[in-house]
C-alpha cells in the first residue's frame, strides 16, 4: 500500500476513490472500501482512500474533540488489510480548512488524483465551512467526467453503524455490541515498553503498551489478547487506567497486559492488545496488599472467561465467564 501525506501536485494514476475520516474503520467504512476496491479493479484503477490527520474536529475544538478510535498508523494498517492501493493522508490545518467546495473538487479530485470514481457516504459534506454536498458533487461528475456514487449507512439490527455509537459502547463496557458494529474486537496497538515495574513487585509482571490516541475511548479492567508475538492470540487480564492506587491524580492513562503462564522479553515488540470482556472499573486501594489482592481476583476472572485451569493453565471450558466465577462477573 502506497501513503502519501501530501497533495500531489499532479496524479500518478488515475483512481477509484472515497472519502473519510474513517475512525475506527467499522463494518460500514469497510464497505465503502470493499466498494472502491471493486469498482477500481472493473474500471483497471487504482483504489484509493482520503483521510485526514488531525481529525477536523480536533483542529476546530480540540477540548470538545471526540476520543478516537484508532490512531493513524491503525487506521493504515487497517487499510492495508483490507487491500487499499493507495491512500492520501491530508493535513488537516488552516490552509486546508479554507479551501473552498470548488476548488477541492477541481484541484484535488480531478487535478492531484485524477479520480474517475468516487463514493461518498450519504452524510458526507466538504470544503470550507462544509459548503460542499453530494448534488454539487453530481454536477462536477458531469463536468470533469467522473463516476460518482453515494453509499448509505449500514445498518446491524435496525441500528445505524457509526464511530459515535462504537465510543458509547466501548465507554459502557459493552464490548460485544462495540465488536459486533467494528466487525472485530476493539483493539489498540503500540510497542512494549518499560514500565515502573510495580506489577512485577506485586507477582504479576505486565507488558506496558504504549498508546498514540488522544484519549482512551474505553477504562477499566478486561479480560484481553495479545497479538503480535506468537502465532496465536496469548490471553490474559489487561488494564487500562490512571493506576490511582500507585499515582497522583491527573496521571496519564497506561494500558498493560498479564499474560498468563508467560515469562519472556518483548521489550521493543509493536502489538495490539485486543479487548474481550470488561470485569471491572478502576478502583483505588487502601494500600499495595489490597491491590495485589484485587489482581489475582482478575487474573482468576480472566481465566474463567478464557476456560483455563488456575493451577495448569489448560483450557477446560469455551470462552466465557464459568460458573464458578459467576460471582465475580455478577458484581460488576
Amino acid at each position: 500500500m502506497f501513503v502519501l501525506r501530501h497533495i500531489p501536485s499532479r496524479p500518478t494514476s488515475p483512481v477509484a476513490l472515497t472519502i473519510g475520516n474513517f475512525d475506527g474503520v467499522h463494518v460500514g467504512h469497510e464497505a465503502m472500501i470493499a466498494r472502491v476496491i471493486e469498482r477500481a479493479r472493473q474500471a483497471q484503477l487504482a483504489s484509493c482512500v482520503m483521510t485526514f490527520e488531525p481529525h477536523p474536529r480536533e483542529f476546530f475544538a480540540p477540548n470538545d474533540a471526540p476520543t478516537r478510535l484508532t490512531s493513524l498508523r491503525e487506521k493504515l494498517e487497517r487499510f492495508a488489510v483490507l487491500g487499499v492501493d493507495h491512500v492520501l493522508v491530508c493535513r488537516f490545518d488552516r490552509a486546508f480548512a479554507q479551501i473552498t467546495a470548488g476548488d477541492f473538487i477541481e484541484r484535488i479530485l480531478v487535478g492531484a488524483l485524477d479520480a474517475r470514481y468516487v463514493l461518498v457516504g450519504d452524510d458526507f459534506r466538504f470544503g470550507a465551512r462544509r459548503a460542499g454536498d453530494f448534488q454539487m458533487l453530481r454536477s462536477a461528475s458531469s463536468q470533469f467526467g467522473f463516476e460518482l456514487e453515494r453509499m448509505d449507512s449500514v445498518e446491524i439490527d435496525g441500528v445505524r453503524v457509526s464511530s459515535t455509537l462504537i465510543r458509547q459502547q466501548l465507554a459502557e463496557g459493552d464490548l460485544r455490541g462495540a465488536a459486533q458494529l467494528l466487525g472485530r474486537p476493539y483493539s489498540i496497538s503500540g510497542r512494549v515498553v518499560r514500565g515502573d515495574g510495580i506489577g512485577r513487585r506485586l507477582g504479576f509482571p505486565t507488558a506496558n503498551v504504549a498508546m498514540h490516541h488522544n484519549r482512551a475511548p474505553l477504562m477499566g479492567i478486561f479480560a484481553a489478547e495479545l497479538v503480535g508475538i506468537d502465532s496465536a492470540p496469548l490471553p490474559g487480564a489487561a488494564s487500562l487506567g490512571v493506576r490511582p492506587t500507585v499515582k497522583g491524580q491527573g496521571a496519564a492513562p497506561v494500558l498493560e497486559i498479564h499474560l498468563f503462564d508467560f515469562d519472556r522479553d518483548i521489550y521493543g515488540r509493536r502489538v495490539q492488545v485486543r479487548f474481550l470482556h470488561k470485569l471491572r472499573d478502576e478502583e483505588k486501594y487502601s494500600d499495595l496488599r489490597a491491590l495485589a489482592a484485587a489482581i489475582a481476583d482478575d487474573v482468576a476472572d480472566a481465566r474463567a472467561y478464557f476456560g483455563l485451569d488456575h493451577r495448569s493453565g489448560l483450557r477446560t471450558a469455551s470462552r466465557g465467564p464459568s460458573t464458578t466465577s459467576k460471582a465475580r462477573f455478577n458484581r460488576v
